[in-house]
């Protein structure tokens, strides 16, 4: 399991790093992703992120990428926190028992149908706590992913030198 987790931040990286672009268009890509990733239910993330990348010029792969963020694993520790502090951002009642009830029961019919159904207070509280995540976690991922692109093709630019190879143009 740990090789396995080691081997896919790896890949990840790679595909971060390894993007054409300016360190800012990728950067920009994957922040899309991130913010849609914590805005959007896990269904539709991927028809938001991909048409907002090509309007605000951003990695296409980085902004499908980003959005995994939330995947079915981690919405199960993402989503009830989220809820939660968007009931308190919105001023609702729920509790924090009720929400997990409540996203358990739509994990398990696994349809837009029980979603639409939900309480509008729940859906409320998803929509503020996903604004409130994506605010914070999109400019992190800019950063973060940014200073790896950098570094990395500092890092790269520096062992072809060191080698005496120059890079394809």
């Amino acid at each position: 399991m740990k090789f396995h987790l080691k081997r896919r931040l790896i890949y990840y990286y790679a595909k971060i790093v390894r993007d054409d672009g300016t360190p800012e268009y990728i950067a920009r890509g994957w922040s899309i992703g991130v913010f849609v990733g914590c805005l959007m239910p896990i269904c539709s993330q991927l028809l938001v992120s991909i048409p907002l990348s090509f309007l605000l010029r951003g990695s296409k792969i980085g902004a499908a990428l980003g959005t995994l963020l939330t995947n079915p694993v981690s919405i199960f520790f993402i989503y009830p926190p989220q809820c939660y502090v968007g009931n308190k951002l919105i001023g609702g009642s729920l509790s924090f028992e009720m929400i997990k009830e409540s996203l358990k029961e739509l994990f398990r019919e696994k349809s837009w149908d029980s979603f639409l159904h939900m309480s509008g207070e729940l859906i409320a509280s998803f929509f503020a706590g996903g604004l409130l995540m994506g605010v914070i976690l999109t400019p992190i991922a800019y950063i973060a992913v940014f200073q790896m692109v950098v570094r990395y093709r500092k890092f790269r630019a520096a062992r072809r030198l060191r080698r005496g190879t120059m890079p394809a143009k």
